[in-house]
């Protein structure tokens, strides 16, 4: 038996024996029997009963960070979106252990934290990443705090609709959600004293509104005819 089939078997047999008996009366010698191997083999595979139920996580955490590692200043938003699907992606791929997580986590309190200092640990690389990316100033630090936070809600946001049964889509959901994300943060307001112009359709003349433009833009009037 390979390392990685014994790795699974205690996954499985773990989220069985917590379903049948829940989790605080299921001990790791009943995990290992049922998984057909030693207590000694459970320690070498996870530290404790509780890694058990987040067997992936420092293999996830280590592909959002590769992801972002692998991208340029012009590309940075892309990964940021990119990193999160890997995210939401292994939980769809986990299928039913990721239901089976859900209930435990929602019932038990201990998972329950731990399940949010594993999303903080997310949060603070996308905000690490985005912070470097806004050139890793004073000034910057906020908003890259308030994104990583919008990127870590949108998903969150998108993975419970489908752990609830609320969505069929939730590839696409978590696309239009990051799309939705990514445009708050794209929105460069204007250097100070520069002015935007507004693009807008009229049946009058051009020429008779430029004096007006003029006026707005701070430039001088141009004489356009006898007055």
């Amino acid at each position: 038996m390979t390392e990685r089939d014994v790795r699974s078997r205690l996954i499985e047999a773990a989220f069985a024996l917590f379903e049948e008996r829940g989790y605080e009366s299921t001990t790791v010698d009943q995990i290992a029997d049922r998984a057909g191997v030693g207590r000694t083999t459970f320690f070498r595979t996870f530290r404790s009963k509780e890694d058990v139920i987040f067997p992936d996580h420092e293999a996830v955490l280590n592909s959002i960070a590769a992801r972002l590692a692998n991208s340029t200043q012009q590309t940075a938003l892309v990964a940021v979106s990119e990193a999160a699907r890997l995210v939401l992606l292994h939980y769809l791929e986990e299928g039913d252990l990721a239901l089976a997580r859900y209930r435990l986590t929602r019932s038990v309190p201990a998972l329950r934290a731990r399940e949010i200092a594993g999303t903080l640990k997310y949060q603070q690389i996308f905000r690490e990443f985005i912070h470097d990316w806004m050139g890793g100033g004073q000034e910057s630090a906020l908003r890259a705090e308030m994104m990583a936070g919008a990127v870590v809600t949108a998903h969150n946001y998108v993975l419970r609709r489908w752990l609830r049964g609320l969505t069929d889509e939730p590839k696409a959901e978590f696309d239009d959600a990051m799309a939705r994300t990514v445009d708050l943060f794209t929105e460069h307001p204007a250097s100070p004293g520069r002015r935007s112009i507004v693009v807008f359709d009229t049946e009058r003349d051009v020429a008779t509104l430029l004096p007006a433009l003029r006026n707005l833009l701070g430039e001088p009037s141009e004489q356009t005819g006898d007055r």
